[in-house]
């Protein structure tokens, strides 16, 4: 019963020391002196960057310390410049989820930017931060939901028009499923809110729904909690009738952003009328 513990420690002390031996002091920002047996950092400077004792650091590289607490994960993380996914894992084998990256949360992802940009003229497609908040769209996109980026107060983020302006959710999709989509909305944002550790940005939007609106407060002590998924959606579209959309969305660990594509369904001729939209848009 005890292995998989025992696994993970002695995996963090393994971890922990081959990125102390492999980080070279100028990396770290210190001096290099003179008296070094290694080109790597020494224990004592990792515990001094990490802002803890050298006695507990040394009891962590030898597989014997007490499980770290997040703040000193974190620590740790900064003191080995950890990159995106050496972090991740280094909180994994701690026994904890890392806490999303803060990213740059006004402009879209430049790796999401790229996969947008490749998207087909018949695929909406849209780049959001992880709460909700719209950071890029392309036309199609434009044409079938409207315009967010660059819209004043919160009109730009999705959860917010969601619960404040229900004539947009039949633009979006049939009244069948909006229970559904508003209770994963909601049940992201929680998650969300956790991995964010309940920063100023998403306690501020989450106060404001609950002001705006009931029916997000109720929905949201439910206290559900769930990863976004995005199923299928049907818009009808009065210039070219329905659309049939699978939907798809893209992370990645650089930031906390999401790319959303909605695919034209195969056999339903939404591809077609898809593109007779974007000649009317263009005309």
């Amino acid at each position: 019963m005890t292995t998989a513990p025992l696994t993970r420690r002695g995996d963090l002390a393994d971890f922990l020391r081959r990125r102390r031996e492999a980080l070279s002091p100028a990396a770290a920002g210190l001096p290099f002196g003179t008296r070094r047996r290694t080109p790597g950092l020494r224990r004592d400077e990792v515990a001094m960057l990490a802002h803890m004792s050298t006695v507990y650091y040394e009891r962590l590289e030898q597989g014997r310390g007490p499980r770290p607490s997040a703040p000193m994960l974190a620590g740790l993380a900064g003191a080995l410049r950890l990159t995106a996914g050496e972090r991740e894992y280094l909180y994994r084998l701690a026994g904890q989820a890392a806490p999303a990256p803060p990213g740059d949360l006004e402009r879209p992802d430049p790796g999401l930017l790229a996969v947008l940009r490749a998207c087909g003229p018949a695929t909406p497609a849209f780049i959001s931060d992880d709460l909700g908040t719209v950071l890029a769209q392309n036309d199609l996109n434009v044409a079938l939901f409207g315009r967010f980026t660059g819209l004043a107060g919160r009109e730009d983020n999705l959860i917010w028009r969601w619960f404040t302006c229900p004539r947009w959710r039949y633009v979006l999709e049939p009244s069948s499923q909006h229970p559904d989509t508003g209770h994963a909305y909601v049940a992201d944002l929680r998650a969300v809110v956790a991995q964010r550790d309940h920063d100023p940005a998403a306690t501020e939007l989450v106060a404001a729904l609950r002001t705006a609106s009931a029916e997000f407060s109720a929905m949201w002590d439910e206290h559900r909690v769930g990863a976004l998924h995005c199923a299928g959606k049907v818009v009808e579209d009065d210039r070219v009738g329905r659309l049939d959309l699978e939907c798809t969305v893209v992370t990645t660990p650089q930031s906390r952003q999401r790319l959303l594509i909605l695919r034209p369904a195969p056999e339903t001729g939404t591809g077609r009328r898809l593109a007779a939209l974007i000649d009317q848009v263009r005309a």
